[in-house]
């Protein structure tokens, strides 16, 4: 087993557990603070596009360059790279768009939905939708933190962010579905541990056969992930939550942070 398993599974844990901070937001606060919502994921967005483009593809290409060669190794990449991206896609094609938590709506938008014997069904199929998407974010803060402790702190912090509004979306129809409060949290928090189940899976799926190439092929697969989910869910999600001018703010600040931090640890 890596020396930092453990360290790196606690992060995918707290990342995808976050889903519960945003079940408490839905079924305790009167008013979605969406101005917030809106910064923070386009904070979110940023440290993802950031982290994606400036250090895992950049690493990515050195392992693989420094194995296969300048030219077969940046075609390894950039294949890595875009494949992880048509996984995400697949994903989210297969999830149809009505429980798909790609497609956020606020905690007052969905409690105002008077078809109640409908918001069970859609809060339940909504966590499973969440549960599907959080299988490839868990294997990214994983491997992340198994090459880089300090960076996967960072990428575990953005998804962390990210599932909030996820815990939202599971938690709201259920509650205003049953009255219970507890089931919504407890439905919204089990979407989550989906995050780290992925992170483990895909552990003993692939630590055996963990190599120069591996790494590289995984790093580029994480990047183009991250990648879409910054560009199809958090700018858009941001958008809608706020003015298109908190979400820009919100990515430029994820990605000054990031850039400094980054100089910082150097």
């Amino acid at each position: 087993m890596h020396p930092a398993f453990w360290f790196a599974f606690g992060l995918c844990a707290l990342a995808g557990l976050s889903t519960g901070v945003g079940s408490l937001l839905g079924i305790f606060a009167k008013r979605t603070n969406t101005r917030f919502l809106s910064v923070a994921l386009g904070f979110s967005a940023g440290v993802m596009i950031y982290i994606s483009m400036v250090e895992l593809l950049v690493d990515a290409q050195h392992r693989l360059v420094h194995v296969w060669g300048v030219r077969s190794g940046g075609w390894l990449a950039a294949g890595a790279f875009f494949g992880g991206m048509l996984l995400i896609a697949v994903i989210d094609r297969l999830v149809p768009h009505v429980i798909n938590p790609h497609e956020v709506h606020t905690a007052n938008e969905m409690a105002a939905d008077p078809a109640r014997h409908k918001l069970l069904k859609t809060g339940l199929m909504t966590g499973l939708a969440v549960g599907i998407h959080n299988f490839p974010e868990g294997m990214a803060t994983l491997f992340s933190a198994l090459n880089d402790p300090a960076l996967g702190v960072f990428i575990a912090v953005a998804v962390a962010v990210h599932n909030i509004p996820e815990g939202i979306a599971v938690s709201v129809p259920i509650y205003f579905a049953t009255g219970n409060r507890k089931k919504a949290f407890g439905y919204s928090f089990l979407s989550g541990v989906a995050e780290p189940i992925g992170a483990l899976l895909g552990y003993l799926l692939l630590a055996p056969y963990l190599s120069e190439t591996l790494f590289g092929l995984v790093f580029a697969g994480i990047a183009g992930v991250m990648v879409f989910i910054s560009l199809d869910e958090l700018l858009p999600t941001a958008r809608e939550y706020g003015e298109h001018h908190y979400a820009i703010s919100g990515v430029v600040s994820g990605m000054a942070v990031m850039a400094v931090s980054m100089l910082l640890a150097r």
